[in-house]
C-alpha cells in the first residue's frame, strides 16, 4: 500500500470531488457514515458520546457523526470549540443539520467540562487540519479533555498531531491523547513513531471511497507492507528444485555464553527456506550447535570463546549474515573487516556487528552495495548519532541508506525498511510480545536465508520483516505477550508462510 502525506490526501479529496464527481458535503456525509459504522462495530458497548467539534471540516465530520449516532439511539451531546465563531462551509451545513434532540455546548475557557464517566469523548476539533501547536481555547479544551478518564476516540488524527513531522511537540503541548484513532482512508506516517503512541493509541482505518485513479497515478516514497505486497514477492518453488537451488548461506554468530544467538539465527535461516547453511562459530560452540541444529554445517574459529581468523572462500556463499551474539573482541572485529573487504554481495549486519561498525564508522563507506543493517533504535543512534524524535531518526535513516547504498531495517513496533532509492516501507505485522531476547537473531537468520534464495535485498527485507512479525502474531494465539519467546517465532514460521500463500 502506498502511503500519502497529509497534503497528498487533501489533494486526493479534491480530486475525488472533481472527478467522481461528488459535492464536498456529500463526500463528508460518506466519510461520516463510514466513521459511524466503525465506531458502532468496534465499540458496541458505548452508548453515550460527547463530540468536540472544531470550526473546520474535521468538526463537520464530528457533527455528521453526532447526527448518525443519534439515529442509532445513542445519547449525544456536541461541544463546539470555535474561537472566532466562523466555520467552513460544510461544517456550518452540518451544524445546521443537527436535530433539536442533541444538546449543543459552546466551549469557552472559563468552562469546566463535566461528563458522565461512561461518556465517550470524540475528538473532531482539528484532525489533520493543523500544523502547529493548538493555542487559546483549543489548547484549554484539549488539556481539559486529557485530564478526564473517559475513553477517547480521535477522528482522522488526534487534534494537535501532524500527519508527518511532530518535532514541535513538547511534553506540555496540547495534543489529544486518544485511546483509539480512526484514520480516514489511510494511516498517517506519524502513527508509526513511538513517541506518538500516547496520542494515537490503537488505530484503525476506514475507506471512504476516494478516487482510485488518484491513488494509481500518484507516486509516494512511503509504503505499508501488507499481504498484497508480499504476495507479489514470495517465490513459487519448482517441483524440480534441489537444495542447490535455494542457496548456501553463511552465518557468523555466537561467543562464550551466547551460543544461543547462533542457534536461534541458524534455526530461523533454515526455516526461511535456505538450501544449505554453514555457521561460523567459536570452537566451544560446536557440540551445542551440532546438537541443537543438526541440519546446519559448522565452520570453527581457531579460538574457543570468540570468532577469530579468516573465513576462507567467502565468495562461495550466496549470502552472509554476521552479528548475533559475536561480542566485540578485537579478533572478531577483524572478521567483520575481512567480510567487508572480501565479500562483494550484500551482507546482513546485526547486533554486535553493528556495534563494531559504530566503533569504526569509516567502514560504512566500504560496505558491499545492497547490504542490510538491522539496528534497534539504540544501535541506530550509536551508528548515526543521537535522536530525540522518531521523525528525525526516519530522516537520518533515509539519508544513510542513500549515502551508503544500503538497506536499513530499523526495528520497532512498525519496523521500517529504508532503501538506497529513498523509499520507506513500514511493516504491518508483529506485537509487543516480540520485544524479547533473541527476536532480532531470528530476523537476521530469516533475512540471510532469503538473500541466499536470490531474493533481492529489498524483497528480502520486506518479506523478512513481514513473515517475522506474522510468525510472532501466530505465536501470540498460543502465548501471552509476557510468555512469548524467540523460539516461538521460529516454530511458527511455517504457518506464517502458509498464511501468505492462502
Amino acid at each position: 500500500m502506498k502511503l500519502f502525506t497529509t497534503e497528498q490526501i487533501r489533494t486526493w479529496d479534491q480530486y475525488t470531488i472533481q472527478h467522481e464527481p461528488i459535492l464536498s458535503i456529500d463526500l463528508m456525509e460518506r466519510a461520516a457514515k463510514a466513521l459511524c459504522k466503525e465506531i458502532m462495530q468496534r465499540f458496541p458497548h458505548l452508548h453515550q458520546f460527547a463530540i468536540f467539534c472544531g470550526p473546520g471540516n474535521n468538526g463537520g465530520d464530528g457533527m455528521a457523526i453526532a447526527r448518525m449516532l443519534l439515529e442509532q439511539n445513542k445519547k449525544i451531546e456536541v461541544w463546539i470549540v470555535n474561537s472566532k465563531d466562523t466555520f467552513s462551509v460544510d461544517a456550518k451545513t452540518n451544524l445546521d443539520r443537527l436535530p433539536n434532540e442533541i444538546i449543543i455546548h459552546h466551549y469557552s475557557s472559563e468552562q469546566s467540562i463535566q461528563l458522565n464517566e461512561h461518556t465517550c469523548i470524540v475528538d473532531a476539533i482539528f484532525g489533520s487540519g493543523i500544523h502547529k501547536e493548538p493555542e487559546g481555547i483549543y489548547a484549554d479544551c484539549i488539556q481539559q479533555l486529557n485530564k478526564l478518564p473517559n475513553f477517547k476516540i480521535a477522528i482522522d488524527v488526534p487534534s494537535g498531531l501532524s500527519g508527518e513531522d511532530n518535532r514541535h511537540i513538547k511534553s506540555h503541548s496540547a495534543v489529544t491523547q486518544a485511546h483509539h484513532t480512526i484514520a480516514i482512508q489511510q494511516p498517517r506516517i506519524s502513527f508509526f513513531m513511538a513517541e506518538n503512541e500516547k496520542f494515537v493509541g490503537q488505530w484503525s482505518v476506514v475507506n471512504i471511497g476516494l478516487h482510485p485513479e488518484y491513488y494509481a497515478q500518484t507516486t509516494s516514497s512511503y509504503f505499508f507492507i501488507d499481504k498484497d505486497l508480499i504476495h507479489g514477492i514470495l517465490h513459487t518453488r519448482s517441483r524440480f528444485s534441489h537444495k542447490g537451488t535455494f542457496g548456501h548461506a553463511l552465518l557468523a554468530a555466537g561467543s562464550l555464553g551466547k551460543t544461543g544467538a547462533a542457534v536461534l539465527s541458524a534455526r530461523a535461516c533454515l526455516r526461511s527456506g535456505v538450501g544449505l547453511l554453514t555457521v561460523y562459530i567459536p570452537r566451544h560452540s560446536n557440540p551445542i550447535l551440532q546438537t541443537a541444529v543438526p541440519e546446519a554445517m559448522t565452520l570453527l574459529s581457531a579460538e574457543d570463546e570468540h570468532l577469530d581468523g579468516r573465513i576462507r572462500d567467502v565468495e562461495k556463499y550466496a549470502a552472509i549474515g554476521i552479528g548475533p551474539g559475536i561480542g566485540q573482541h578485537a579478533d572478531t572485529t577483524s572478521v567483520v573487516k575481512q567480510l567487508i573487504h572480501e565479500y562483494h554481495s550484500p551482507i546482513v549486519f546485526d547486533a554486535d556487528a553493528l556495534n563494531i561498525l559504530a566503533e569504526h564508522k569509516t567502514w560504512l563507506e566500504f560496505l558491499p552495495q545492497g547490504s542490510i543493517l538491522t539496528p534497534h533504535p539504540g544501535e541506530f543512534d550509536r551508528l548515526f548519532g543521537k535522536h530525540t524524535h522518531g521523525y528525525d531518526r526516519l530522516l537520518t535513516q533515509l539519508a544513510m541508506s542513500k549515502r551508503y547504498g544500503i538497506y536499513i531495517v530499523l526495528k520497532g513496533a512498525y519496523s521500517s525498511v529504508s532503501t538506497p532509492g529513498g523509499n520507506v516501507y513500514f511493516n504491518s505485522t508483529g506485537n509487543p510480545g516480540m520485544a524479547t531476547g533473541g527476536s532480532g537473531d531470528v530476523l537476521t537468520g530469516i533475512l540471510t536465508g532469503l538473500l541466499a534464495q536470490h531474493y533481492t535485498p529489498l524483497q528480502a527485507c520486506i518479506l523478512g520483516v513481514y513473515v517475522h512479525g506474522l510468525a510472532g502474531d501466530i505465536s501470540l494465539q498460543h502465548q501471552s505477550p509476557e510468555s512469548l519467546i524467540a523460539s516461538d517465532i521460529i516454530n511458527h514460521l511455517g504457518l506464517a508462510f502458509q498464511q501468505i500463500v492462502e
